[in-house]
Parts: C-alpha cells; structure tokens; sequence
C-alpha cells in the first residue's frame, strides 16, 4: 500500500511551468523604447540621454527597459545597430548604374529624415569628443559598407566592371556628397542632384581600375 501511495504522489507532481508569453520581451514594447531613445536623442544630444525619460516617453516601465538594455550606452548600440542594418535596403535592379541610382535616392531620403538630421551630427561630435561610441560607430560602419560591397561584386560578377576595382573610394563617393550637402550644409539635394552624383559614382566606377 505504501509503495501504491508513492507512486500516486509521483503521477501527481506537476512537472516545471515554461515562462508565460508576457514574460518574453515584446517586439512592440522593444520599438516604443528604440522610437523613443531617438526621439529624445534628436531633442536633447547623446549626452542628454535619460533612461527614466526615455521610459516614460516609451510609456514603459523602468523594469521593462532594464529587462532589454542595462545602460544608455547599450540601448543605444541595440537601437542604432538595429536600425542602421535595415534603414536604407541595398537595391538589386540587375544593373549597376540603376543600382547607384536607386541606392543614392534612398540614402537622400534617409538623410532627409528631421531626426537623422539632429543624430547623425550629434553622433560623430561624440566620437570626436570621447571614445565612448567609437567602436559602435565603426561597426554599423563596416556593417553598412559590408552591404554596399555587395552591390558592386555582383556588379564585377555581371561583367559590368572590372575585378580590380576600387571598391573603397565607391563606397565613399556613394554617401560623402550627400551627407556634404544635406548634413553638414543643410541644404537641398533635388532629383537632379542626386542624379549628378550617382553619375559621377558611375562614372568613377567604370574607370576606377586598381593597377596591379
């Protein structure tokens, strides 16, 4: 009788409970909080940066944001590596030359945003004024750069330029006039802008031939 006992206590043991759903980090709570650190980054600088009011922006709680992010310097590595992978798609159309076109009329738009306009300049004054951010920066950097290359390797593989070119200064010349104009002058880029430009990327590209 004993050993029937412990064998109805043994069936009636509940096996471990699995974390409820609200216990896993939400997608949507993770874009409030990534939309609201940008806001307040626009508003108020890098340096301005308060987890509390980022929270309360969000509309979240503090434990929800700690539960993703231990300091402002983490949720702003999450938040700009996450955004900066996706923001501006590296185009595919078949040709480089409307690949250049397309690629450089997203980077405009991109640009054109009122809170890149106030983050993008914050951001680089940081890294000129601490080490903080240095090595975030270069990461999205490469990251970027990574995605761009790929546009002009499938370019070398269609036979539309050769293999020896000079992929650095490409990459360069695809953002360094635009972020010029609509960055650091802050005026306009128009249609007719950006075409110039993207003619000059290609242009470039078609006779910039690393000798060997």
């Amino acid at each position: 009788m004993e050993r029937n006992g412990f064998d109805v206590k043994k069936k009636q043991r509940k096996s471990p409970r699995k974390p409820a759903g609200a216990a896993l980090l939400q997608d949507s709570v993770t874009n409030a909080i990534h939309r609201a650190l940008f806001e307040e980054w626009a508003e108020n600088g890098y340096s301005g940066l308060r987890m509390e009011r980022i929270a309360a922006r969000a509309g979240v709680g503090k434990a929800a944001l700690y539960r993703r992010s231990k300091s402002k310097l983490e949720l702003v590595s999450e938040a700009i590596s996450a955004m900066a992978t996706n923001i501006t798609p590296i185009p595919d159309s078949g040709s480089f030359v409307q690949d250049v076109r397309l690629l450089m009329r997203r980077l405009a738009a991109t640009l054109r945003h009122p809170m890149v306009r106030r983050i993008l300049p914050d951001l680089h004054a940081e890294v000129a004024r601490s080490d903080e951010l240095v090595n975030l920066l270069a990461h999205v950097t490469h990251d970027r750069r990574t995605q761009a290359t790929i546009m002009i390797d499938r370019a070398i593989a269609r036979h539309e330029l050769p293999e020896t070119t000079d992929r650095r200064t490409i990459l360069d010349l695809l953002i360094a006039p635009l972020y010029w104009r609509l960055i650091v002058q802050r005026q306009r880029a128009t249609s007719s802008d950006i075409e110039m430009y993207a003619n000059l990327v290609t242009r470039f590209a078609e006779g910039s031939a690393i000798d060997t």
